[in-house]
């Protein structure tokens, strides 16, 4: 009798394990469900297609199923009301994952440069004022001779909303400044979502200008980054994706962000940050950034080598 009751106990207890375990899993795999939902909604918020059908500077066929080296422009753009804005960040990513790595190529925005589609050479960051991401896509093609095959944009006032979307974000500052009201000393500092923006935006008092700029944008997406893929933000997902709707536009599909997703893990064990070198100089009165054919030369092998294409 009691060997038959231990039996019936264990059985009884096995049973409320298994039961616990199956709420368990369903309940996670509900809230998966959600998270999966939510963030293909953002995505299809997110979408944004261009009249380009591929790049003429590709002449093998991309898979992403098959991970063909592929690239990412992205621009940081500061749009206003009445005002189209222009892409005052515009970063170029390479990505292999057959030798495991990413090459993130910072251009600066006042870089010379032929404006394509528009017959005139200006600051390669009017390209986009002058004919949206379409154009801004062409003339980074032109200038680095390499297929653009996607290409990510942020509204800059946008980091706001994703900013506090996640909670904040934290980062290290090395130089002491004030601007749009707000005070940033140096060290490790927290810091809000219109905090976050003014910081990101500040470059006259940098020693290193729009370079400076740059970096700080730099740290605000990584920390963003950084936030986003932390156990603390999983029950706030709703906001980041609806953030994240309303200020990215992109040309890359829900699917084709699954695959990469999948595909392209290894590529990120190495990341190579280049800021394109050159000299400011004024003509007709105007500042540019001249780069020289050398060393742009240079640098447009390295990138087609790390696509694997030929010249």
């Amino acid at each position: 009798m009691r060997a038959e009751k231990k039996r019936k106990k264990k059985k009884t207890w096995v049973k409320v394990l298994l039961i616990t375990l199956a709420v368990l899993l369903i309940g996670i795999g509900t809230y998966a469900f959600m998270v999966y939902s939510s963030l293909s909604d953002a995505v299809n918020n997110m979408q944004e297609e261009t009249n380009r059908d591929g790049s003429s500077k590709r002449t093998e066929q991309l898979s992403l199923k098959e991970q063909s080296p592929f690239s990412v422009l992205l621009l940081g753009v500061d749009e206003r009301k009445g005002d189209v804005g222009r892409s005052d960040t515009m970063i170029v990513l390479t990505v292999n994952p057959i030798l495991e790595s990413i090459k993130m190529v910072s251009i600066p925005r006042d870089t010379r440069t032929d404006i394509i589609g528009r017959g005139t050479t200006d600051k390669i960051n009017h390209a986009y004022a002058f004919g949206g991401a379409e154009m801004a896509i062409d003339t980074v093609e032109n200038f680095l001779d390499i297929p653009i095959d996607y290409y990510v944009k942020v509204n800059m006032d946008g980091f706001e909303d994703i900013v506090n979307a996640v909670g904040g974000v934290t980062v290290v500052n090395d130089l002491d400044f004030s601007y749009d009201g707000f005070h940033f000393a140096k060290g490790t500092i927290e810091l809000n979502g219109k905090e976050a923006l003014a910081y990101s935006r500040m470059r006259k008092q940098d020693p290193q200008g729009d370079f400076g700029r740059q970096k700080r944008q730099r740290q605000i997406i990584q920390a963003v980054i950084n936030e986003g893929a932390s156990l603390s933000t999983l029950t706030n997902f709703d906001d980041i994706f609806d953030a994240l709707g309303k200020n990215v536009k992109t040309d890359i599909t829900f699917s084709q962000m699954v695959t990469i997703q999948k595909n392209y893990k290894q590529a990120a064990k190495s990341l190579e940050q280049i800021q394109v070198e050159g000299s400011g100089t004024k003509i007709d009165g105007i500042y540019y950034y001249v780069v020289s054919d050398e060393y742009k030369s240079g640098l447009q092998d390295k990138l087609k080598k790390h696509l694997q294409i030929s010249n």
